[in-house]
């Protein structure tokens, strides 16, 4: 509760003093007498306490009074929030190179594209008001969802991000340009891009670095995460009766790439070995691309003064009252 004019509560403590003074006053005899003894074990009556104290009635509904005037307010606190989300899209690579199985969970051996599902399920559920959007390529990109805040649609859709759906290759150029024109002409002022791949780029029209210089000039950041354990990962391949079997294949990363398009735009790039590595990284991303939240807290008051004031007149009544029925002198 707050006062809207609170200087008025300075009259209390001298009403109280005028109280005070008033009821000491009250308290000397009218009638003088030599002795008491015509008085001596007489008990005092309610009537008569409440007879010498029916001042308080007055001056308390001259505080109610002073604090009605002074305006008292409850505060109703109303707090907007004005939230400006940042725009994502992630560009996947669903080469064939992806089904290597080179990651573990709970022990079980799973091939990086599952992983990567995973992952980018609990990255977008952190992601509440961010427009996100999914980029796939392999030899040539193709978009899984565009940019979108209705991420239950996005989850559905990411089952969709599967190997085998566009033909075998790593145009990573062309994945980016791709992402670049989902976000290069909306009006949010942060737009990132985080760029996953287990290769090197030889398909496509576009040179990866070209594709960063471009994301350079339109204020795009792209994060670069190699996915894939160092040395040789074991890959399924079929024999002629339909077998899968698995073979030893290397681990080819386009590091240097990777980091020089990160670099480019402003932003990092990250190595995932394993599951849990590669879960790391998109909350490492997720943390560094958090974008303030403007507050702004309005108030509503409501006025309280006729409570106060309807207190005052009640206690002036009964004064009335009072005096007019069981305190009423003769004369």
């Amino acid at each position: 509760m707050k006062f809207q004019n609170p200087l008025l509560l300075i009259l209390i403590p001298i009403v109280l003093l005028i109280l005070f003074l008033a009821k000491k006053k009250n308290e000397e005899s009218c009638i003088r007498f030599s002795n008491n003894e015509l008085f001596a074990g007489l008990k005092e009556t309610f009537i008569i306490k409440l007879f010498r104290n029916i001042i308080l009635l007055r001056f308390l509904s001259l505080v109610f009074i002073i604090l009605a005037l002074a305006r008292p307010q409850a505060i109703i606190e109303e707090s907007m929030m004005f939230k400006e989300g940042i725009d994502i899209v992630l560009s996947v690579d669903v080469s064939t190179s992806m089904l290597a199985e080179d990651f573990r969970i709970d022990a079980k051996r799973q091939n990086r594209i599952e992983v990567a599902r995973d992952v980018i399920k609990d990255f977008v559920r952190a992601r509440n008001n961010d427009r996100i959007g999914i980029v796939a390529f392999a030899s040539r990109p193709y978009t899984i969802c565009p940019l979108t805040l209705d991420h239950d649609w996005l989850q559905q859709n990411l089952t969709r991000l599967e190997v085998g759906m566009i033909e075998d290759g790593t145009a990573i150029g062309s994945g980016l340009i791709v992402a670049m024109n989902k976000v290069k002409d909306t009006d949010t002022k942060e737009k990132i891009i985080i760029l996953l791949t287990d290769g090197r780029n030889n398909a496509g029209d576009v040179p990866p670095i070209v594709a960063a210089e471009a994301a350079k000039a339109l204020k795009i950041r792209i994060y670069t995460i190699g996915v894939g354990s160092k040395g040789a990962a074991m890959y399924p391949v079929s024999d002629p009766f339909g077998k899968i079997t698995y073979r030893s294949v290397d681990v080819d990363i386009d590091e240097d790439t990777l980091r020089a398009i990160a670099s480019k735009t402003g932003a990092s790039y990250f190595r995932a070995t394993d599951a849990e590595a590669l879960k790391k990284i998109y909350q490492d991303i997720d943390h560094l691309e958090k974008h303030g939240i403007e507050e702004k807290i309005y108030y509503k008051h409501q006025e309280l003064y006729h409570l106060f004031l309807i207190t005052a007149i009640a206690l002036l009544l009964l004064e009335f009252v009072l005096k007019n029925t069981i305190l009423r002198k003769l004369p």
